[in-house]
């Protein structure tokens, strides 16, 4: 392991800790920064600055318990020291706990705090005698804040799910999170079967790792690859990147080859390339210059020719579109709760004030875009969150406020999701009991642990008017 990676993964989350950047963007900065570092030297900075971010609450309760110096009153770099080599001795195997410990006073010592290797060098061998039995809270009265920690999870957004999933859909959520999150493929609707396959074969010879999802035949899962852009038929625009929880929203609109699309918050793209190849037109639309120019990039690079990019604040009415469009997709910013596994410092900026501000936002985009509906036409209302303020909540606003009725979402969903969503119905505690069964049919909650998916929500609705 070159010497200096641990000190990479030390500024690195120093640098997170300022809270300027979110972390995905920065780890992909700095990989293209040290870029000339071996392959397995890479794969570890991003493990282990990922792992951090992921752990960082367990190690706080592990740090308060065995130090003398609470985690708030630490330096903050013995403190992101000690969460990275606390990464290491928990979570990572064939480092020698010896090493770990050596490396994080000598890191120390480095960084001008000589006088603090003999608190790092104690606080890291105590946990690492102990490893196997360290403390937690009590299961039986602590339940959530034992969930809290055990999954580094806020207790605020564990209590949050407790009441309304129950424990035990909860924790099977909170260790789906956890889980490896590969990055998913979604290729062109124009190939064939074979032609298809043929690609996957070429994408396994370069090295990569590739799956099917068990949910579409065009969405595949791809893991150890350095970068997806070097795959084999990326620049052909042979695939793009897309979850299988986005290509389902496509899906359960139901686009006919002669439909007019609109997707008003649609950067990066992925439903609206979907989107383009089942529909006559799309018009795809987002806040930013710089958004529109992804859209635009990835539109060009998969040969879609009947996409129109436009600048637009979804927060203003267009009277010119007004009941223009066959179907409206409505992905609204939301908490990003469902995408922790990829974008794994979104839990420690997300509270009740915040994502009740968004649940506004996102009555503010649909008050001001239902109108783009023609009567009979179809609307999808999507997030990448888990959170009934922001989901099933929206459901109900809509049907009660709006000349719009929940149209079941089950015939255009594969049947071993909707299987998935029964077994969460019937262990969730109440699930959907705030919703109508015309609206519960309506709508479905991608949890990963149950899904092999983003957590992700889609409803489908009809304007009757």
């Amino acid at each position: 392991m070159g010497e200096n990676t641990r000190e990479i993964v030390l500024d690195t989350l120093l640098e997170l800790e300022k809270g300027r950047e979110y972390s995905h963007r920065l780890i992909k900065a700095v990989l293209d920064k040290y870029d000339y570092l071996a392959a397995r030297d890479k794969a570890f900075i991003k493990r282990l600055t990922e792992g951090v971010l992921e752990r960082r609450l367990e190690f706080d309760y592990y740090l308060d318990h065995f130090s003398s110096v609470p985690v708030r009153k630490m330096k903050p770099l013995i403190r992101n020291l000690l969460y990275l080599s606390l990464y290491q001795l928990l979570y990572m195997d064939g480092i020698p706990d010896s090493a770990v410990c050596n490396e994080a006073c000598r890191l120390a010592a480095k960084r001008g705090f000589q006088n603090l290797k003999g608190f790092v060098n104690g606080v890291l061998r105590s946990i690492a005698r102990q490893k196997d039995s360290l403390p937690l809270p009590d299961q039986e009265t602590q339940r959530d804040l034992y969930d809290s920690v055990k999954y580094s999870m806020p207790l605020e957004i564990t209590r949050m799910w407790f009441e309304e999933y129950g424990i035990t859909v909860t924790e099977r959520l909170l260790e789906g999170l956890l889980n490896i999150h590969p990055v998913s493929l979604r290729f062109r609707m124009g190939l064939s079967a074979e032609e298809r396959e043929g690609w996957v074969e070429r994408i396994r010879e370069s090295g990569a790792r590739i799956k099917e999802s068990p949910y579409l035949p065009y969405v595949y899962t791809v893991e150890n690859t350095e970068s997806i852009a070097a795959l084999p038929g990326f620049s052909q625009g042979v695939f793009t990147v897309q979850d299988a929880s986005s290509a389902l929203a496509v899906e359960a609109a139901g686009i006919g080859p002669k439909d007019f699309v609109v997707d008003v918050c649609a950067a990066p793209g992925g439903k609206t390339l979907l989107a383009a190849e089942r529909a006559k037109r799309v018009l795809a639309r987002d806040v930013s210059e710089a958004k529109e120019a992804l859209i635009l990039e990835n539109a060009e690079r998969m040969g879609a020719e009947n996409i129109t990019v436009q600048v637009y604040d979804a927060t203003h009415t267009d009277e010119a579109l007004l009941e223009k469009a066959d179907v409206l997709f409505l992905d609204v910013p939301c908490s990003g709760l469902g995408v922790l596994g990829k974008k794994r410092d979104i839990k420690y900026h997300v509270t009740k004030e915040s994502m009740a501000e968004l649940e506004k936002l996102q009555k503010l985009i649909f008050e001001k875009s239902w109108g783009y509906v023609k009567p009979g036409g179809t609307l999808v209302y999507s997030t990448c969150t888990i959170h009934r303020g922001e989901n099933e909540d929206m459901v109900r606003y809509i049907t009660e406020h709006f000349p719009f009725e929940p149209e079941s979402i089950e015939p255009f969903l594969p049947q071993a999701i909707l299987r998935q969503r029964e077994e969460i119905r019937l262990q969730a505690k109440g699930g959907d009991l705030k919703l109508t069964k015309k609206e519960a049919l309506a709508c479905i909650q991608l949890l990963p642990g149950y899904m092999e998916t983003d957590g992700f929500f889609i409803a489908r609705f009809r304007r009757t008017r």
